[in-house]
């Protein structure tokens, strides 16, 4: 077989995915003759079609196209966390095949609402430690997924920060009220800040809450620096945080979008979470068990600058980190 022949074979006929090759768009629509249906509970606000298109994109490429031979059935808690439990059991009813979370909270209430129906999370922070599955390579049960937080993630924004500011000394987050996860990352965020020579600030956070005094708060406590998590109502108000946060002049960091502004966004590529997630909802549904398919955690990171936020800030950003960032945005 010719040089050319193979290149035209590997495009058209796989994708590498973490090493594993998976279906391609002709052979999934071939072999996917019926219309399944699954289920997607996600904890925030409806998302908007071009969302729902750019998630969708990974598992088109598999050839599970929505309104053909694919029924998404989409509920949102609207940043109401006793909302989920009677989502996801209405999700349950439905009689979907597979169940699609998005965060601990939401993938915590579909797990409670049943054990059979196999659940496939989007992100979740600790998922050991958080007891939704046994371990990240044999999850167990009906639960897998990507886990595209990670105390490790953490630390390396943390030393970023240093990196940027070296003199820095007492580093805010806020902490989302009645996320059982982020206990847990909190406790290993004041670790992490306490072996780089910074005092941690927690500051707690609710969909209510207004966001100027959440910040106030936080410059009251003498923090200089915050870092955005990408849970609850953080994630909701994420675009306001950033904004005021840099009015107070705190240096911000976040782990998702780098459109909410921080000065510094260290995250998870979108797309690596887009196709493990269409991998694990592909593979069951041709017959794979979650139990046997192993928890993804990141393997690719971003690194986005902001001088626009900089500046605001009147701070220079050192040449050597502004080489290695993999945008830097005007």
């Amino acid at each position: 077989m010719s040089l050319a022949t193979r290149r035209m074979s590997r495009r058209r006929f796989g994708h590498i995915l973490a090493g594993i090759v998976v279906a391609t768009p002709t052979m999934a629509i071939g072999q996917a003759s019926k219309i399944r249906r699954i289920g997607v509970l996600e904890p925030g606000m409806p998302e908007t079609p071009d969302q729902i298109l750019t998630q969708a994109e990974p598992l088109r490429e598999l050839g599970w196209v929505e309104d053909q031979n694919l029924i998404v059935e989409r509920r949102y808690g609207k940043e109401e966390r006793e909302a989920l439990q009677p989502l996801a059991e209405e999700l349950v009813r439905a009689r979907v095949e597979i169940i699609v979370t998005a965060g601990t909270p939401a993938t915590l209430a579909t797990k409670q609402a049943t054990t059979t129906i196999p659940i496939v999370f989007r992100y979740a922070g600790d998922a050991v430690r958080s007891g939704l599955i046994a371990s990240l390579a044999r999850p167990g049960g009906n639960v897998t997924g990507y886990s595209g937080e990670s105390t490790e993630l953490t630390a390396k924004q943390l030393s970023l920060l240093k990196e940027l500011l070296p003199q820095l000394r007492r580093v805010g987050i806020l902490e989302p009220v009645g996320n059982p996860y982020f206990r847990q990352l909190l406790s290993q965020f004041q670790q992490d800040c306490q072996s780089l020579g910074f005092e941690a600030v927690s500051v707690e956070i609710t969909p209510a809450s207004k966001i100027d005094a959440v910040i106030a708060e936080l410059v009251r406590q003498h923090a200089e620096a915050l870092v955005v998590p990408s849970q609850g109502a953080a994630a909701q108000h994420g675009l306001e945080i950033v904004e005021t946060a840099t009015k107070y002049g705190l240096l911000t960091m976040s782990n998702t979008d780098y459109k909410l502004g921080a000065l510094i966004t260290y995250s998870p590529t979108s797309d690596e979470q887009s196709r493990i997630r269409a991998y694990h909802i592909d593979r069951i549904l041709r017959g794979a068990k979650p139990a046997d398919l192993p928890v993804r955690q990141p393997t690719r990171f971003v690194l986005v600058i902001n001088l626009k936020t900089a500046k605001a800030l009147g701070l220079g950003i050192p040449k050597e980190l502004l080489l290695r960032a993999d945008e830097v945005i005007q």
